[in-house]
């Protein structure tokens, strides 16, 4: 009886070793895709408002690699090109890829980011489309990332090897709030790094709502050129700001 018994037993743990492993596998997908669609009351984006301080609608999908590689694809509705003169578009469509892995306790994310804005340019402005890579590493609650622009950046003319450098802090809290913290540094290259040349911040609430959904409200600042930064006839797109923004994610 004992021997059959301790072979139940151990029979008993090889089964409930396997089930364990086939739930850990289950949890950790080789493949994953996301989708993501949102409003928000206007677009920001490393300070200046995008949208001209109206609402816009954003989306995206993100496939990512258990080895750490990831890609995707990311659209916003925006005016800015067309207050400043630039072209007709109305969207912006970023597309990336990169790859990111943990060693100890740091988080390190390297990647390729290109700014696609659909349409044709008008004539005396440079393209607006735009390509960076970056590097980040993330300890804790911080993230310090540094974005490098291999061409010209966001239809500034002679503007290659601008740089972006920010540093953020991300605190979680309790029941799905969250509270995070930004300052970043956009140096221009080229005859209007002077004026094209800033330092932006933001202070952002975030509360995840459970079922993919999750709320943001933030205000924003920068300290940008006002006469380089303001489309003719419009407001300047760097002042302090608010905003609030809705996302589902699945």
């Amino acid at each position: 009886m004992k021997t059959k018994f301790s072979h139940f037993v151990a029979a008993a743990a090889v089964l409930a070793a396997s089930t364990a492993a086939l739930a850990q596998t289950a949890a950790a997908p080789e493949h994953t895709v996301a989708y993501n669609i949102g409003v928000t009351s206007q677009y920001v984006y490393r300070g200046l408002s995008q949208s001209n301080y109206r609402p816009a609608v954003q989306g995206g999908v993100d496939y990512s690699h258990a080895s750490g590689f990831y890609a995707g694809v990311w659209a916003s509705s925006i005016t800015w090109l067309k207050d400043f003169g630039v072209s007709k578009a109305k969207v912006e469509i970023d597309t990336y890829l990169g790859f990111k892995n943990t060693v100890g306790d740091i988080t390190y994310d390297v990647g390729y980011l290109r700014y696609n804005y659909p349409g044709s340019t008008n004539a005396g402005f440079t393209k607006p489309n735009t390509d960076e890579i970056y590097v980040a590493g993330t300890f804790k609650e911080y993230t310090l990332k540094y974005s490098h622009g291999l061409s010209n950046v966001f239809g500034t003319a002679d503007s290659k090897n601008t740089t972006y450098i920010d540093l953020t802090a991300a605190f979680p809290l309790s029941n799905g709030f969250s509270l995070t913290a930004h300052v970043g540094h956009q140096k221009f290259r080229g005859p209007n790094s002077a004026d094209a040349s800033y330092t932006d911040w933001k202070l952002e609430a975030g509360k995840d709502f459970g079922s993919g959904i999750t709320g943001t409200i933030g205000y924003s600042g920068t300290n940008a050129d006002e006469a380089f930064y303001a489309p003719p006839g419009k407001k300047f797109t760097g002042k302090n700001t608010g905003y609030i923004a809705v996302k589902y994610s699945f």
